[in-house]
């Protein structure tokens, strides 16, 4: 599967040069409310599109909604000939990605990210979907983007805690790739962004992603290396929403890649020094999930409910070295509770 990830700071043009070229009868844009406001006037090539706006927040990235752009769609007259632009974040990539997928058996769309988790993890690799049952992405498919537009023009509108949660996706490929990888990300400024520096970063970060993709579209093999974080990150972000305390996706990811990274350490030799690194960056700019040992069976219950499990095992990526992923590892209670114990008291919770 060949994304067609197209690097540009010239969004509008890039876009049109993509509705010209193919002939639709119709174009729609998919936004949310935020999106609509302080994205779509920057792209007077959408002035004429049919605009199908949702509510923001991934508590609203499920089946009514779905459904209500399906709705939507039918009645502005959309056809296997139509065009939808995803205009937003992961949640409104994932959703609308799917709601074309499925509609009238598959329609072309474009997704335009305008977060930075929306650009590194959500619009990138062909996974859509929504949430059900209170379980992250429970229902979707697998259907790539005609095209996937990449700028940091709408990151300038972007909270610290919107732009960390996309960072920790990035450090996620940078453990999967190399030491140097890692080390780089370490080393951010977010005090003082540098947006050219971080186009190119997130290039690079793509790059990574991209490269693991095309060798496994359907997940059967190594891009079971991408879930590397989420596991248990999910878990905790799943634990957090039925709580009434959602957190950040990519906040639980990055908890997810310590308590990962630990057992790793445990069972593949992961080296305690990049171990430590990971901790004091993630303490530092991420806080801490605060869980006691009354939690550990619901956490691991909804670990076993991951997509990637089997049987109901517990199915991780971990890593024996920067760069070093091993998929397919099979962890059972004890080890995990040992890690979630090794985890509280890192970050002292």
């Amino acid at each position: 599967m060949k994304q067609n990830v197209l690097y540009s700071n010239n969004v509008d043009a890039t876009l049109n040069s993509i509705i010209e070229g193919g002939n639709y009868n119709a174009i729609m844009v998919h936004v949310d409310e935020n999106t609509r406001q302080l994205a779509l006037p920057l792209l007077p090539c959408l002035s004429n599109a049919h605009i199908i706006e949702i509510a923001p927040g991934d508590n609203n990235k499920n089946i009514d909604t779905l459904s209500r752009v399906w709705s939507e769609m039918a009645q502005c007259g959309a056809t296997r000939h139509s065009l939808m632009v995803n205009l937003g974040g992961g949640m409104v990539t994932d959703l609308g990605g799917f709601a074309a997928a499925t509609f009238k058996r598959g329609i072309d769309f474009v997704n335009v990210p305008t977060t930075l988790l929306g650009a590194i993890d959500a619009s990138v690799g062909g996974k859509t979907g929504i949430n059900f049952n209170g379980l992250k992405n429970e229902i979707g498919a697998f259907a790539p983007a005609k095209a996937v537009i990449v700028s940091t023009i709408f990151f300038h509108t972007l909270s610290e805690q919107e732009f960390k949660s996309g960072y920790a996706e990035m450090l996620k490929h940078a453990m999967l790739h190399s030491h140097e990888s890692f080390e780089q990300l370490l080393n951010f400024d977010f005090k003082a962004i540098d947006y050219d520096l971080l186009l190119q970063m997130m290039q690079e970060s793509l790059l990574i992603k991209q490269h693991i993709v095309e060798q496994d579209p359907n997940e059967q093999g190594i891009r079971k290396a991408l879930n590397l974080g989420h596991t248990v990150g999910h878990a905790f972000e799943s634990k957090a929403l039925a709580d009434g305390k959602p957190v950040p996706h990519g906040f639980a990811v990055a908890w997810g890649l310590v308590t990962e990274a630990v057992l790793s350490h445990i069972l593949k030799q992961f080296p305690s020094k990049d171990l430590y690194s990971l901790v004091h960056f993630v303490k530092d700019n991420y806080g801490a999930f605060h869980i006691t040992c009354d939690h550990y069976d619901q956490i691991i219950d909804l670990m076993r409910h991951d997509k990637k499990s089997r049987d109901r095992e517990i199915n991780l990526t971990l890593l024996e070295d920067c760069g070093s992923p091993i998929i397919n590892n099979t962890i059972n209670e004890d080890d995990i509770k040992t890690a979630l114990d090794i985890y509280r008291d890192l970050f002292k919770c």
